[in-house]
């Protein structure tokens, strides 16, 4: 599909009916002046509900990728001799890779559609964890986990595209869906990897090696989507240029230019932050743990506890943040959490450990607040997918000498002190730039566009 149609999914009495298209629009339920009105074909009863399922089993596989590395860490590095500066690039570079494929979404959606590239995007997912584990060295473990992650940022900036799309009038309430089935993947490999590798020998290749299956799941499942979109692209297509010969008009704009934003940057720079704190924490935290004393199956469960409050809370957040005009006490509120929990790990990291981690797992919702932003302050699927490609990309950037300098300063003082005072101090900007990007505005109005 173009980016500027939108198909909408329709709930019945008797279940879900198929994607039916609504307008060639540049807003969310009108057409644009002059804009074309395209009737595609009726869709199969069966992809709705697949579509749903699909998305939920996509979001499922953004994070075991870290999460799983997280809680073997130690092993990892000791297997693979990495230092401690080498170590922070290991956790920097799924903030790299994010940035960088994250940029091309909007181009290659545009070209194969959005459902072929998250297909694409998961094959890339379940290549890359099914050959990390038999890297030998350190620079074959990147190349493997830069394909992988390479999968995650295309999925990471299409699915808010996605749910736009579909679910127009849905908007927070899908994106809690995937939210929090984001979150749920990423508390469940965060507890499950040191157990399951210790019940398969020990080994922390093999326990890397299981969330490949996951992927595999998910890539199989969204090629029916996959084709269904190349078909529906083409039929549309065909309409689309017959009904403009014969009218004589041309195919309106892909929409606004969200440089021009101060909102899609105060939303980059939030995304950006959110970004640093969360994949710190995911990287770093079980680490934390275990030099205080901590066990490492604890710890590891420790930070399943940190990501599981992203299960319930990623739901809540976005349908909350949906009915609000400003979203910004929102982003205050959980950055007051996250510092408390830092100065609780400064103060006294094992005797109150898993009240630490419950804060900072109330504090790291921040990603599902800031997804939920990205299709709020876009009046259009055109506009949703350049604003979700700058904010993600732009952001993740920003987030790149985050995990690598928590390493450098860990390795070099020998402790926890400076790094957890650098953690706590990213949070007072976060907070600014919630309360920014959370103003009730659009960047189609901040670029002088009109519906």
């Amino acid at each position: 599909m173009y980016d500027d149609e939108i198909q909408t999914l329709d709930r019945a009495a008797g279940g879900h009916q198929p994607p039916r298209p609504v307008t060639a629009a540049a807003g969310a339920d009108r057409p644009a002046t002059g804009a074309l009105t395209l009737q595609a074909p009726a869709q199969p009863a069966w992809l709705g509900p697949l579509l749903i399922v699909g998305i939920v089993l996509a979001a499922l596989n953004l994070r075991p990728a870290i999460t799983s590395l997280g809680a073997l860490f130690e092993e990892t590095r000791e297997g693979l001799g990495m230092s401690g500066t080498v170590a922070g690039l290991i956790t920097s570079v799924p903030a790299l890779c994010f940035a960088v494929f994250g940029v091309t979404a909007p181009r290659l959606s545009r070209r194969f559609g959005p459902a072929t590239v998250v297909c694409a995007g998961m094959a890339a997912v379940a290549a890359g964890l099914l050959i990390r584990p038999f890297a030998s060295n350190a620079a074959g473990f990147l190349a493997a986990s830069a394909l992988t992650l390479a999968g995650i940022a295309l999925t990471n900036v299409l699915l808010p595209v996605i749910v736009k799309r579909w679910f127009p009038e849905k908007v927070g309430t899908m994106t809690g869906l995937y939210s929090m089935a984001l979150a749920a993947g990423t508390s469940l490999a965060a507890a499950a990897t040191v157990p399951l590798t210790e019940a398969l020998g020990g080994s922390w290749r093999t326990g890397l090696l299981l969330w490949g299956g996951l992927a595999v799941i998910a890539a199989l499942l969204w090629l029916p989507l996959a084709r269904a979109s190349r078909r529906q692209r083409a039929e549309a297509a065909s309409a689309a240029a017959s009904t403009a010969a014969s009218a004589g008009t041309v195919r309106a704009g892909t929409g606004p230019s969200v440089v021009r934003s101060r909102t899609a940057w105060a939303l980059a720079s939030y995304f950006g932050l959110q970004a640093t704190g969360a994949y710190i924490t995911m990287g770093w935290l079980p680490q934390i743990f275990r030099d205080a004393g901590v066990p490492a199956s604890t710890a590891g469960v420790l930070l399943a506890v940190t990501m599981v409050m992203g299960v319930p809370l990623a739901f809540v957040i976005p349908g909350l943040a949906g009915r609000m005009k400003n979203q910004g006490a929102i982003a205050v509120a959980l950055g007051v959490f996250g510092l408390i929990g830092y100065l609780g790990l400064y103060l006294a990291p094992v005797a109150g450990a898993w009240a630490w981690a419950l804060l900072l797992g109330v504090s790291n919702c921040a990603f599902p607040l800031v997804i939920t932003l990205i299709g709020l302050r876009a009046k259009s699927p055109a506009g949703v997918v350049k604003l979700s490609a700058f904010a993600q990309s732009a952001g993740y950037l920003i987030s790149i000498p985050g995990p690598l300098l928590i390493g450098a300063l860990y390795q070099h003082s020998g402790g926890w002190d400076l790094p957890l005072a650098l953690m706590a101090g990213l949070l007072v900007p976060q907070i600014v730039l919630g309360v920014l990007a959370g103003r009730d505005r659009t960047i189609e109005d901040e670029c002088g566009m009109r519906d």
